[in-house]
């Protein structure tokens, strides 16, 4: 399907429980609803070069606190992610949708249904980030190479072309799709006053999301999820692939789904093979 990009600079609004602003944006389409959720440091416009591949869905998508045209606070708070989701859904009136997430993406989605049991009728989820509980934590003020490199992360460039010539150039984000790069800077910077742009996600927004980590109760939560759910896992390495296959074992109708051609970043770099697996996830209507 044909989405109007332009139509990603004016999102419906809403307010989460707390009271932040969230931004939200009904895309089009005709079918089962579809709301897609972003990783972090992203932002709903970054999926619409995916979201151009899937057909047969009405979509929509949201930016999570801190990200996109969302407001934020001054530090992430993984369980607000969630109620992030259900405003959304609620702004849009979607009737149990089919959930999609992507990293942090897949555990807000998660957090959601864990809130409101019955919201989703089925999730597919790349990587979500959901930690055992016997997972070394770093002891506090210990080095965090996530955090650290957030907290680098360069915020203004003269020209989306200046930002698109420096992330093409570098790992990680020159993994993604030359589409979703674009999409990425176009929806993920705010113009400034001198012709220049500023990243949206501030590093120490970004930051603060990796040193947060998500709550403890999430795991052992997660057999109360009882919709069906995809767990989806890209090449084996540390980091988000290696707690896909417990996530998966500890959901009722949970299925794990190995691809290990792919990267974390498979979303927004392998979008044709990430369209046929969501596709082929979507629960059957009628």
């Amino acid at each position: 399907m044909t989405i109007d990009e332009s139509s990603l600079d004016h999102p419906l609004e809403t307010t989460s429980a707390d009271g932040t602003p969230i931004a939200v944006y009904d895309l089009g389409g005709t079918g089962p609803d579809l709301l897609l959720v972003h990783a972090t440091g992203f932002c709903a416009g970054a999926w619409l070069p995916l979201a151009e591949r899937l057909d047969g869905f009405r979509l929509a998508a949201l930016d999570v606190r801190g990200h996109g045209r969302s407001g934020g606070g001054e530090s992430m708070d993984w369980l607000a992610t969630g109620e992030d989701v259900l405003a959304a859904i609620d702004r849009l009136d979607l009737g149990r949708p089919f959930g999609v997430g992507h990293s942090m993406g897949g555990a807000s989605l998660l957090l959601a249904e864990l809130a409101r049991p019955g919201t989703f009728s089925a999730l597919w989820l790349f990587e979500p980030i959901v930690f055992p509980p016997d997972l070394p934590v770093p002891p506090p003020g210990a080095p965090n190479p996530m955090v650290d490199a957030a907290r680098r992360r360069r915020a203004d460039f003269d020209s989306a072309e200046a930002a698109v010539a420096n992330f093409s150039a570098k790992p990680p984000l020159s993994e993604l799709h030359p589409d979703a790069l674009a999409a990425y800077v176009r929806h993920g910077f705010a113009p400034r006053g001198d012709g220049g742009i500023t990243l949206r996600c501030r590093p120490e927004f970004e930051a603060s999301t990796y040193a947060a980590g998500t709550t403890p109760h999430t795991w052992a939560a997660l057999d109360r999820v009882s919709c069906p759910v995809t767990v989806v896992c890209g090449r084996a390495e540390p980091g988000p692939p290696m707690l896909a296959p417990g996530v998966a074992e500890r959901l009722p109708e949970g299925h794990l789904e190995r691809h290990p051609e792919v990267g974390h970043f498979a979303p927004l770099a392998d979008l044709d093979l990430v369209a046929a697996s969501i596709s082929a996830a979507a629960p059957a209507v009628g």
